[in-house]
């Protein structure tokens, strides 16, 4: 007997969840702008009108606890990264907040990238640490520094972002499963910059994977939100209730947006990943830029692992200034594409600041990251063009 064809990465992008309307045929998911729902009597709950989409619910009575346009995204995302189950939210940090308070409590301790995301610093340190939560920052690049952490003290997390935002550090997801697994503790990775066309951290060993769904999944800058994919359904099962409790979850429209963006991940990706080697290549030639941090160059101390575990380098690039601070701020002042601004993962080319942007709150920390740097995020834009533009600005 022929063993059952599994479908490819672009054909869940664009199917799962999403099949047609049984009423009307459309053929795209409706977007289902409803706060309540018609009973049929007391308790009597309707099913989903999008079959897989409801299969963890037994039927809808409000939009916080179960919309159909919201599940439609949840059951692609699950299978995107080849999880138990997805929950979408309204932002990635409504995401991580809400994973870190149904896995940790007061007295537990966390580990983080020793270059994590400065958003996620923030809401350690500023938020949770109120909350009685302890968190270290260790290089995940280093297996060695995360097994002494994790023997040092008892660990309930293990965060990790491959690549890292901003200095684009590449953890190696198998071995830190292993360190974590042994420590009796969970590892989470943030996915956002590989996005799951490029990297699925739960086949590598994870037992979570946290989105911003706003940067390459929705990949068109028109759109907040965020997602958490379980390898387990009884931890999947504790975030929905949370995420009902704490009144979390996406917009049906939010939601819309982001599977539409789904749909053509896999295209953008590969587009993302070419212009950003060729940008990467261009500026590590420079005369102006002393150092430029991309997985992709044989250079970069996670060139090898990100090659083993990724299926492209993406589409972010960081670089440094040889002129300093100063010379850095020029350059995000003077390209005409690239438009300064934070966020990532868009059709359209960014640049930004990280010390004064996106990662002012480090500042001061051992998370601060250099004044120099420059991030850029690579549209699918000419690339000639885009080369150009940053030539004209590097001067």
């Amino acid at each position: 007997m022929a063993a059952e064809h599994a479908d490819g990465f672009e054909t869940l992008a664009i199917h799962a969840g999403q099949e047609p309307d049984p009423v009307t045929g459309a053929v795209v998911p409706p977007i289902y702008q409803v706060s309540t729902y018609k009973q049929d009597g007391v308790g009597g709950l309707r099913g989903s009108a999008l079959g897989d989409a409801a299969r963890w619910i037994e039927g809808y009575e409000y939009s916080r606890t179960a919309n159909p346009t919201r599940g439609a995204l949840e059951e692609c995302l699950t299978a995107l990264e080849g999880g138990a189950r997805a929950l979408g939210y309204a932002s990635g940090m409504a995401a991580s907040d809400n994973l870190i308070r149904v896995v940790c409590r007061p007295g537990d301790h966390v580990l983080i990238p020793h270059d994590a995301y400065g958003g996620t610093f923030r809401l350690f340190d500023k938020v949770l640490a109120g909350w009685g939560i302890s968190y270290r920052p260790v290089p995940m690049t280093d297996p060695a520094a995360v097994r002494a952490a994790l023997a040092e003290r008892a660990t309930r997390l293990l965060w990790v972002e491959t690549p890292t935002n901003p200095l684009l550090s590449i953890a190696d997801i198998t071995a830190l499963a292993q360190l974590a697994h042994d420590a009796d503790a969970l590892l989470v990775v943030d996915n956002t910059f590989a996005s799951p066309y490029l990297q699925q951290p739960l086949a590598l060993g994870a037992d979570v994977v946290v989105h911003s769904t706003t940067k390459y999944i929705g990949g068109h800058s028109d759109v907040v939100g965020g997602a958490v994919v379980v390898a387990d359904l009884a931890l999947g099962d504790q975030l929905a209730f949370l995420q009902n409790a704490t009144g979390t979850a996406g917009g049906p429209f939010d939601a819309w947006l982001t599977l539409r963006g789904a749909k053509t991940l896999a295209v953008r990706m590969d587009r993302h990943c070419q212009n950003a080697g060729r940008i990467a290549e261009m500026l590590a030639s420079h005369p102006r830029v002393a150092q430029v941090y991309y997985p992709g160059l044989p250079g970069h101390q996670g060139h090898e692992v990100a090659a083993k575990q990724m299926r492209g380098f993406g589409g972010m690039v960081s670089f440094r200034a040889a002129g300093g601070e100063r010379e850095a701020l020029g350059i995000c002042g003077r390209t005409r594409l690239f438009t300064l601004g934070e966020s990532l993962g868009g059709v359209e080319s960014l640049i930004e600041h990280p010390a004064r942007m996106t990662h002012a709150s480090v500042t001061g920390s051992a998370l601060e990251v250099p004044a120099d740097l420059v991030r850029l995020s690579v549209g699918i834009e000419t690339c000639e063009d885009l080369i150009e533009d940053l030539r004209a600005a590097l001067g």
